[in-house]
């Protein structure tokens, strides 16, 4: 290889290695000093919530059959139910539900949100290699010389008049390479405030896909849940059409054998007819409802259906419910977390817009070669440099800094008064749940004494009509308090079932502070964490 060019190529990574050191110094030195600004504007302080010293059972004189305890629940809540397909189903939601995944989606852009507010607390560095290839104006340069001469007078100025019509201006050939930075020292804390603000709001939309999942899941213990009592409705109606399709061949033995006329035997047709119309209402409803729970799970209808048909009994609640204690509510719920979230940003943005009335300070930097001559390029006195700090200082903006000022404080006390007013929505939710809870139970104990008299009753009727004791309307009378009652008890089963999996949504469905996530999501969450790490607030 040519010595020179060598010696040359030498010189130029000599060269750009020098700058670059240079400009990292420059970018620790600025960084330095913008961390060691002030910020202006509050200091959020996380709100203490009001929370009553203990739940109210509301527990009332006699009882009931399963009480609440302030034991540490299982966060898979659902599994108190014991029922293996509601716990597989429940296991499912988080990766397979399309609202929680459009959640998660929207998690993301919040998070790509973040890192391009984080960008500003750091310097832009870029990097830039340029040619040019100019012509300037020989015109130009001529009339200069001239009047150049007309100014100095005398014999060298009539000489520069005479010779300006033979100038000339030559093609240049201009190379450059070069590292530019630029940063702004926070001093009044405006950046910080800016991302404070948005990790806020990052926060806030991953409680808000916390929420949605905790929704859905809570709506799929519900569905489930009516699942199973349409299904036991459904048993009900077919076992008590067996028996109208046996009380009708009484009535017509009867009515052969001279005891009865076929008002009898018309009006056992006329139950049992209505009954098998029930059947099909009811299997209508099951259809409904495991293609409802198809599309909690983001699957076609009836693609669940071989799991679901398979009726069981309703789950049973146990006799201790644990709940946990009352201040860890505010820790739980999804949506007090994230009104505490947004009354963080709101005070940032306070912080934010009060900074924007102090002086801005911008150091701009940049290092590299410049030459006539790519040959020239990489000689040490072919470097060009530059760095200085801008200053810009607001004196009138016609108000529109105190405007934003006000808007800002104002919606924090907005946000303030939306989270005070979660806090107590939330304990709305929860003493109401407790209370129908409660209640429930002590209703479904009337329902269940009232059934077994039914029962009773009916099997007394029944006996009494095949001995010709009483007439088909005793019996007929009996065989629909039978049903209503045995309806009404798998009703307020489900009922109680239902309000247990509302409870547990009340206080925040699972004990669970994060959501479980996907591997892609782990890696985004891992890059933000080391963002966060590089500046310390």
């Amino acid at each position: 290889m040519d010595p020179v060019l060598k010696f040359r190529r030498h010189a130029l990574i000599k060269g750009r290695s020098q700058r670059v050191v240079v400009l990292l110094s420059s970018v620790a030195l600025l960084s330095t000093l913008g961390l060691s600004g002030c910020a202006v504007g509050p200091d959020y302080k996380k709100p203490d919530p009001w929370a009553p010293p203990h739940y109210d059972s509301h527990v009332r004189s006699g009882g009931v059959a399963s009480e609440t305890v302030a034991d540490a629940p299982d966060p898979a809540w659902w599994k108190i139910f014991n029922d293996p397909e509601l716990t597989s189903l429940e296991e499912r939601i988080a990766h397979e539900n399309l609202a929680v995944s459009r959640a998660a989606s929207q998690l993301a852009q919040s998070r790509a949100q973040l890192l391009m507010a984080g960008a500003e607390r750091f310097p832009g560095l870029s990097a830039t290699g340029s040619y040019t290839r100019s012509q300037y104006s020989t015109k130009e340069l001529q009339r200069i010389i001239s009047d150049v001469g007309k100014k100095i007078g005398g014999n060298n100025g009539q000489l520069l008049r005479d010779n300006s019509g033979s100038a000339t201006v030559p093609l240049f050939d201009q190379w450059r390479d070069s590292i530019d930075a630029t940063y702004e020292i926070d001093l009044w804390g405006r950046v910080r405030r800016q991302y404070e603000a948005a990790k806020a709001d990052l926060d806030a939309a991953d409680d808000a896909r916390r929420g949605v999942l905790i929704a859905q899941q809570a709506e799929m213990a519900r569905d489930y849940l009516m699942l199973r009592g349409q299904q036991e409705q459904l048993r009900i109606a077919r076992a008590n059409s067996r028996l109208q399709q046996e009380t009708l061949a009484l009535a017509r033995d009867r009515y052969k054998s001279g005891l009865v006329t076929d008002l009898d035997v018309e009006s056992a047709r006329s139950q049992y007819e209505t009954t098998t119309a029930r059947i099909a209402s009811l299997e209508q409803d099951v259809a409904l409802q495991m293609n409802a729970i198809s599309l909690l799970l983001g699957t076609p209808p009836g693609s669940l259906n071989g799991e679901l048909t398979a009726a069981t009994r309703i789950p049973v609640v146990p006799p201790r419910v644990p709940i946990g204690v009352p201040s860890e509510l505010a820790q739980r719920r999804p949506d007090i977390r994230q009104a505490d979230a947004r009354l963080h940003a709101a005070v940032a943005n306070v912080g934010e817009a009060e900074a924007e009335f102090y002086p801005k300070i911008t150091i701009d930097a940049g290092f590299g070669f410049q030459s006539l001559s790519f040959r020239d390029l990489g000689f040490w006195n072919a470097r060009a440099w530059n760095v200085g700090p801008s200053i810009s200082l607001p004196i009138f903006q016609g108000g529109k800094l105190r405007g934003q000022l006000l808007l800002n404080r104002y919606a924090q006390k907005e946000a303030a008064i939306a989270y005070r007013e979660t806090v107590l929505t939330a304990w709305r939710e929860v003493d109401d749940a407790l209370i129908a809870y409660r209640d429930e139970q002590r209703r479904r104990d009337g329902l269940v004494a009232a059934q077994a008299a039914a029962e009773r009753a009916f099997s007394l009727a029944h006996d009494q009509y095949r001995s010709g004791l009483v007439t088909y309307l005793n019996v007929l009378s009996a065989q629909n308090d039978l049903l209503q009652a045995q309806s009404q008890v798998a009703d307020s089963t489900t009922t109680v079932a239902a309000n247990l999996a509302r409870l547990y949504n009340a206080l925040g469905g699972g004990w669970q502070t994060t959501f479980p996530v996907s591997d892609p999501e782990k890696a985004t969450a891992a890059q933000l964490a080391r963002v966060g790490s590089v500046v310390t607030h």
